[in-house]
């Protein structure tokens, strides 16, 4: 059972079964990314004697183990679930620790919200300050003038809302 578990456990990277099932996979698939960080030939044997299928071996020397060549143990967590249904028998997901990233696209600098200048020339008396405008508040006003579509698109006939109310 235990070769099963960790040959899938190395093919998908996290898999979710019982907490004692877990604690002992543990040990087991941290010996084998100790294996793959060896990387010779008698490891290899080794890890392909206890792993069933040839490409998760492979998978293991080739993406697994270098990522954590650094790293001197710890290689998997375990996360409670809590209790399954059925049996109450308690789940866990049980997932290599640095899995890999894939970068995102950078987003959008969120837009700041300002306080109207109404607001602020209720409380100066000054008329000077009341033509003051800086280029940073003109970018804001033309951000969320772009943002806002414009109102004559945004247009509703009775029928499309008595469809929306049923």
């Amino acid at each position: 059972m235990f070769r099963n578990m960790v040959t899938s456990f190395l093919e998908h990277e996290k898999i979710t079964t019982t907490d004692a099932k877990a604690k002992e996979l543990r040990s087991i698939a941290e010996k084998m990314v100790t294996l793959g960080k060896k990387g010779d030939l008698h490891a290899m044997r080794q890890a392909a004697s206890f792993i069933r299928d040839k490409k998760v071996v492979t998978k293991l020397f080739t993406t697994i183990a270098p990522r954590y060549q650094d790293r001197p143990g710890g290689y998997t967590r375990i996360i409670k679930l809590g209790i399954r249904p059925g049996d109450n028998a308690p789940l866990s997901v049980i997932e290599l620790v640095e899995a890999e990233l894939v970068k995102k696209t950078p987003k959008k600098a969120p837009v700041e919200k300002t306080v109207p200048k109404a607001a602020v020339q209720k409380e100066s008396s000054k008329p000077a300050e009341l033509e003051e405008t800086t280029a940073a508040d003109e970018v804001v006003a033309g951000a969320v003038e772009s943002a806002a579509p414009p109102v004559s698109e945004v247009k509703e006939t009775d029928e499309e809302c008595e469809a929306k109310a049923d």
